[in-house]
Order: structure tokens, then C-alpha cells, then sequence
């Protein structure tokens, strides 16, 4: 079975990260992708994709996106039922998240930042200061002599409030 989904978009609202009973992060937004056909005389349409991502890919997007950045989505289908307030039976079509990447430009406040750290109150402050120790930076011509095994990866990422993004 084949089940891939890619796509880009803008989010539609902030990110929430919020936390499972079982203590596990995840994160539901929306985006808004650009039909690629607009038909003669009419106005470009989108559609309105829900995305869900888990854990530290949940801390990724509640850290530095917010609402209108441009984000790209690899991930795969699923479908869920639950019932409405009326006792109505519906169904739910999202993307469940694998990777998350950066699709427009950088922004110099990071105002989502400033909303992860807002919703994340419970951290210690040793959490906090051992999460903005300096990482190494990398020019493009580095990146090739990094072991593949040791790439940024969004699931093992330690992130600062005062450094750049990630990469």
C-alpha cells in the first residue's frame, strides 16, 4: 500500500501544542494550499488541509510558525470517526506529519517563538537553560561532511529562544 501525502500552504491560525494524559505533545493546525488551476475569469481557489504532528515535530511548528508562514507538510493520510454534539457520526481527514520544513522566508522577531515559550510555562528554567546552549553552525559546503546519522532531524532537535533557526 501506497499512502504520501506532500504538501505546501499557508497556516490559517497559530499552532497550540498541547499534551496528552500520557504526556505526549501534539499539535493541530490548518493550512490553506493554492489550487494549481484557476479557471478562466474566476478567482484563484484553496483548499483547507488539517495537519496533526506528535511530539518534538509538535514542538518544531509551536516554536517557529505561526499564522500565514509558509510551511511544507510530508506526511501520510488517515481518517478518524468520532461523533458531533448532536450525536451525529462524522469522519475526519488529515495529515498525519512526518517532516516538517521551512517554505518561506525568515522572520526576524520570531513572534511564535515567543507564543511556544508563553505555552510552555512548565518547563524548569535548567530545561531552558540547557536547551540554549550554543549549537554548532555549518556553512553549506560543512553539511556534506556531517555523517547522515547525525543531519538535523525535527524528532531530535534541541531548540533556543536565542539562536537562528535550526539550519
Amino acid at each position: 500500500m501506497l499512502n504520501v501525502v506532500a504538501i505546501m500552504g499557508r497556516l490559517v491560525a497559530d499552532p497550540e501544542l498541547r499534551t496528552t494524559q500520557q504526556g505526549t505533545n501534539v499539535c493541530t493546525f490548518r493550512i490553506a494550499c493554492e489550487r494549481s488551476y484557476t479557471p478562466k475569469g474566476q478567482q484563484r481557489q484553496a483548499d483547507f488541509v488539517d495537519i496533526v504532528a506528535w511530539g518534538k515535530t509538535a514542538e518544531f511548528i509551536c516554536k517557529f510558525f505561526q499564522r500565514g508562514s509558509m510551511i511544507a507538510v510530508d506526511g501520510s493520510l488517515q481518517t478518524r470517526q468520532y461523533q458531533d454534539k448532536q450525536g451525529n457520526k462524522r469522519t475526519a481527514v488529515e495529515v498525519l506529519a512526518n517532516n516538517i520544513s521551512f517554505a518561506g522566508a525568515k522572520t526576524a522577531d520570531k513572534p511564535a517563538a515567543r507564543d511556544f515559550d508563553r505555552q510552555t510555562q512548565n518547563y524548569t528554567h535548567e530545561e531552558k537553560t540547557a536547551q540554549s546552549a550554543p549549537q554548532p553552525r555549518f556553512t553549506d559546503g560543512q553539511l556534506d561532511a556531517i555523517p547522515e546519522a547525525e543531519r538535523y532531524n525535527a524528532d531530535s532537535a534541541v531548540f533556543s529562544d536565542t539562536d537562528d533557526l535550526p539550519f
